[in-house]
């Protein structure tokens, strides 16, 4: 995968240095033909480790490793109304392994289901009346892995305020997915062990609404509210929960959650090199977890064309109803899991990213006009901890 990645940087540096050369002056030309606008390309490195892994009902190594590739790019045209017209196709590959996914057998050495490949492709349409300050848009994507596989479709608006100081949005998704009822071995009826897994539906809705004010030439505000709601096969079948009694079965969760999360952002501008960027968060559902949610992140410019930007991140967050560790589940729970990531815990993330703009272009590439690396270190209360590191190449 590392030759992969390398390979997809290649390609696109290839492919935009010689298709997007350098054009006219057209800051006053608003096409009516489709133009290329810009294209991002991402690739990143993640490698976690733990101990509580629920393949093995809340014991057992999380060691992960995921190397993520992601091309994104976008099109622009203008209509007879003058209307601005954005079209952004992206699409993304990633590979893990996992020593935790590979205990769904118990007994081999190691199988199939320790490492797996997801694509995930996205189409996206948003259309700009810059007069009005209105905005509409509307995509569709899709995932896909061995044992998921999901399509998803959204919709967007947006209106700004006459005096185009404040923005109203409302965003609309939903996914339809099937999962693949992958047991552990051993408990597998009738003894079997192929590949012919039945599927059953899980579905996500959500709908979200902010609204975004400049208060000053400083200050910026935005305060988001959104609802989910999930039904169907929430559980994993691939996941044990031991009993007090050594008894062992597969995850039971309730088939519906109700999720509730409520933002406040507020970008504040210290001079002409500093940004001070924080967001809050609070979320509840009726699974009964609440969680906090606290971001900071302080871009620096070193020069016009250099910055770093430390970031910091806290949260905490209680447990499910549903939650107990390796064999302390009673049998007389109705729904039960030792997936730690619904326990109750808190978690540290930090670390910075560097972020590269010369007017010549990267590399004297004149259109890759940016670059930006950022890594960051997770660590949870429960022992889970984590790294990663991205590479984002911008072609405009």
């Amino acid at each position: 995968m590392k030759k992969i990645c390398l390979g997809v940087v290649g390609i696109v540096l290839t492919f935009f240095s010689a298709y997007a050369q350098p054009s006219k002056d057209s800051s006053n030309y608003k096409s009516r033909k489709l133009t290329f606008e810009e294209a991002n390309l991402v690739s990143s490195y993640y490698k976690q480790d733990g101990n509580n892994a629920s393949v093995t009902g809340g014991i057992g190594s999380q060691k992960l490793n995921d190397i993520s590739n992601t091309i994104d790019v976008k099109f622009i045209k203008w209509d007879k109304k003058n209307r601005k017209h954005s079209f952004d196709v992206e699409v993304g590959i990633d590979h893990y392994t996992s020593a935790s996914s590979d205990q769904v057998d118990l007994k081999a050495n190691s199988s199939a289901s320790h490492a797996d490949t997801r694509i995930f492709p996205s189409v996206s349409w948003a259309v700009e009346d810059e007069k009005k300050g209105l905005t509409f848009g509307a995509g569709i994507s899709g995932s896909t892995e061995f044992d998921y596989q999901s399509i998803g479709v959204n919709a967007n608006f947006s209106k700004k305020t006459n005096n185009r100081n404040g923005e109203f949005t409302a965003k609309a998704q939903a996914y339809i997915d099937q999962v693949s009822l992958i047991y552990p071995t051993e408990l597998r009826g009738g003894g079997r062990d192929d590949d012919d897994y039945a599927r059953t539906a899980r579905n996500s809705y959500s709908g979200s609404l902010s609204y975004s004010q400049i208060v000053n030439k400083r200050l910026q505000i935005m305060f988001i509210a959104e609802l989910i709601a999930q039904k169907g096969y929430l559980s994993l079948p691939f996941y044990r929960v031991f009993f007090n009694n050594n008894d062992v079965r597969i995850e039971n969760l309730p088939n519906s959650r109700m999720k509730i999360p409520l933002g406040f952002r507020a970008n504040y501008f210290l001079g002409d090199k500093f940004i001070l960027r924080s967001f809050y968060r609070y979320y509840r559902d009726d699974w009964g977890l609440t969680a906090h949610t606290i971001e900071l992140e302080t871009p620096v410019k070193i020069t016009p064309f250099i910055s770093i930007s430390p970031f910091y991140r806290y949260y905490q967050q209680s447990s499910v109803n549903y939650f107990a560790p390796y064999k302390a589940h009673g049998l007389a729970d109705q729904f039960y899991t030792s997936n730690y990531d619904l326990s109750k815990f808190n978690s540290n993330f930090y670390g910075a990213g560097f972020r590269l703009t010369p007017p010549k272009g990267v590399f004297g590439i004149q259109r890759l006009n940016m670059l930006e690396l950022r890594y960051g270190h997770y660590s949870r209360s429960n022992g889970l901890s984590s790294d990663i590191v991205s590479l984002n190449l911008k072609f405009k």
